[in-house]
């Protein structure tokens, strides 16, 4: 139950983690996506002062009434986050706007328009715009934004240093990774606390029914041990007869169904005792034991298994597997069975593949725990042994599958 618990965790912080990726990633996307939009906004109106930002140009006394009628903003301009005196023709972002301007003719000889940048030499500023020329808009050296464009035959180049405007932006970036950690790790946390509340009523009716399987296991054993000695008492003493078969054959169904409920009461267990086991001869052995039935129920078994196949598991777990595994194969093969285990690069196959009565929409159930479909056969089972068979193979990171092609219903497992 622990492990349905773990596997319940995982999977809804796994739900956790993708929609908190993916509301921070789309809330940084916009975030940084806003701050260039609010960086190309500026360089366009560079560009369309002719590479010089607002108060930087000399204005005419006529240009500065029309700048004070319209209260330092132009129409149609953009409005920052809503708030008009944040534009970029606000006299505060005027005067502390850092950038470069130069203008290079056919030749590549350069004009420096503006320079108001502390980072870099004039120098290094025109080798650093030359660099830029042939590109359009984007960003360079991280912080910076660019904008080349065209006038009157002159290719000028604007570099604007945005990192005091993209300070915020990675602050909630680094707050946004360090906060959606800290969630998961707190989700995490809340949801093992919450998956022992919820699942607690669950594991005490699983308990509950454990216990009473368990006991009625017991119960049946020592009656059915009874009857199957005095069988033999009789049949010693006066031979056998119908009824003393009669009798056996109910017993060994009954024996059978006991048997079924023994494996139930350990489906679900985690403790496995993990060694290095042969499993070529594991399964082997489980075929063998059954090779008899298989001849006397007129079905022909073909097997290719790879010897000495090894791996790191439990070694009774995989026996009753494989017994299960070999009773199941013999109960709905109609005239033939095949089993093939083979090691493929680093994957483990075993193959059970045999002609059955089974229709192909009933595939589906066959894992299912208390699933009874009907088999060639006509023998009594409770459905535990394919479930059992899936709990050891997953137990070990293995992965089972079945289908039914053809009326053939194929079983595959991957270690």
């Amino acid at each position: 139950m622990n492990n349905v618990i773990r596997k319940f965790a995982f999977f809804a912080e796994f739900a956790v983690f993708i929609l908190l990726a993916l509301l921070l990633s789309v809330i940084n996307m916009v975030n940084f996506a806003m701050a260039s939009d609010d960086a190309d906004f500026i360089t366009q109106r560079i560009a369309e002062d002719k590479g010089m930002f607002g108060a930087d140009r000399d204005r005419t006394p006529s240009d500065m009434q029309q700048f004070d009628q319209n209260k330092n903003f132009r129409p149609g301009g953009k409005k920052f986050g809503g708030l008009e005196s944040m534009g970029p023709d606000s006299p505060e972002m005027s005067s502390s706007i850092r950038y470069f301007t130069y203008a290079f003719d056919n030749s590549g000889n350069a004009q420096k328009i503006v320079f108001k940048m502390s980072a870099v030499t004039e120098n290094e500023a025109q080798e650093w715009a030359k660099g830029l020329l042939g590109k359009t808009v984007g960003w360079t050296n991280v912080n910076y934004r660019y904008r080349v464009y065209e006038i009157d035959g002159m290719t000028y180049v604007t570099v604007i240093d945005q990192g005091r405007e993209l300070l915020p932006s990675y602050r909630i970036l680094i707050i946004s990774i360090a906060g959606g950690a800290a969630m998961l790790i707190l989700s995490m946390i809340i949801l093992l606390i919450a998956g022992k509340q919820i699942f607690k009523p669950i594991e005490e009716a699983d308990r509950r029914q454990k216990k009473f399987i368990s006991n009625v296991e017991h119960d049946f054993r020592l009656p059915l041990t009874v009857i199957n000695a005095n069988t033999e008492l009789i049949e010693k003493r006066d031979g056998p007869s119908e009824n003393t078969n009669i009798i056996n054959r109910q017993v060994r169904k009954m024996t059978a169904i006991v048997k079924d409920m023994s494996s139930f009461s350990v489906l679900g267990e985690e403790k496995l005792s993990i060694s290095r086991i042969n499993i070529s001869d594991i399964m082997m052995r489980a075929i063998d034991s059954r090779s008899a039935e298989f001849e006397e129920n007129n079905i022909a078994i073909s097997v290719d298994i790879e010897p000495e196949i090894l791996i790191e598991g439990d070694g009774e777990a995989f026996k009753k597997a494989f017994e299960e595994l070999a009773e199941n194969t013999l109960k709905y093969s109609v005239s033939q069975a095949g089993f093939r285990l083979v090691r493929q690069k680093n994957r483990i196959t075993l193959t059970l593949e045999n002609d059955c009565e089974l229709p192909s929409g009933q595939v589906d159930q066959v894992f299912d725990r208390f699933t009874t479909l009907k088999n060639s056969k006509g023998k009594n089972s409770i459905g535990l042994g394919l479930s059992y068979v899936k709990q050891i193979i997953t137990a070990h990171n293995g992965r089972v599958s079945a289908k039914v092609v053809d009326g053939k219903f194929i079983l595959n497992i991957y270690l």
